[in-house]
């Protein structure tokens, strides 16, 4: 039986009258990669910072390794090992990329650690150890994700949440940066992913939840949501790659 790294159970979130999360049950098991697929507003996003810490829950509990951080700050939940990288990137544009990634290590005392993780920064994206003294805003878009990326493996995750890694990036940079988030699973850190590409998504994925409007409405293996029709005619327009 897998070991749980994340449980939410009857979790509900608002944006004042307006219920984002209506209730929803997720696990996620230590060592996999979990997919939370939807549309626009199905309430992924706020799924993610609810787990930071950033948003306030109206009811339901996160559990992390037998932790409740319900109720805790993003800085605590952050030094117990759950790290974001958030949609749209958020590089900081004026620094170089060894900074950003620097800034990622903030909650990272030990200096050999830190120098353990800029080598595994490294490996799994070269091109940033060639761009490390560049600027974030001289980046192309798939090496600002590839540094939002990094700036979260800084902080040495246990669990890894990716928001929209793929968003606004060409195919052949998306089946890249996939790729290596197969090789940080593989590496023992646990990912919950939020995505919109569900087809690339369910590839790399162990496991998958769909949301729409606040609420779970379809769960199971990778494998068996990639089969599942209704899946298929939703995401996909009917066509299975």
């Amino acid at each position: 039986m897998s070991e749980n790294a994340l449980t939410m159970k009857g979790l509900r979130v608002s944006y004042g009258s307006i219920e984002a999360l209506k209730g929803i049950d997720i696990k996620v098991n230590k060592g996999q990669i979990v997919a939370l697929l939807g549309s626009n507003g199905a309430g992924k996003t706020t799924t993610l910072r609810k787990i930071s810490g950033v948003l306030d829950a109206k009811d339901g509990i996160v559990d992390f390794k037998n932790h409740d951080i319900t109720k805790m700050s993003p800085n605590k939940i952050a030094t117990l090992g759950i790290i974001q990288s958030p949609e749209g990137r958020q590089v900081f544009r004026d620094l170089t990329v060894e900074e950003n990634l620097k800034i990622g290590a903030y909650t990272v005392k030990d200096q050999k650690t830190i120098q353990k993780n800029f080598e595994r920064v490294y490996r799994y994206f070269p091109v940033l150890k060639e761009r490390k003294n560049q600027v974030g805003s001289t980046l192309s878009g798939g090496e600002q994700q590839m540094l939002a990326i990094g700036r979260a493996l800084m902080g040495s995750p246990k669990l890894l949440l990716l928001d929209e890694p793929s968003l606004g990036l060409a195919p052949l940079i998306v089946k890249s940066i996939f790729e290596i988030i197969k090789e940080i699973r593989a590496d023992g850190t646990t990912v919950l992913i939020v995505e919109q590409n569900a087809l690339q998504t369910l590839k790399i994925a162990d496991y998958a939840y769909v949301l729409e409007v606040g609420k779970i409405t379809m769960e199971g293996s990778a494998e068996e949501l990639r089969n599942n029709p209704q899946l298929i005619e939703a995401y996909l327009g009917g066509k299975k790659e």
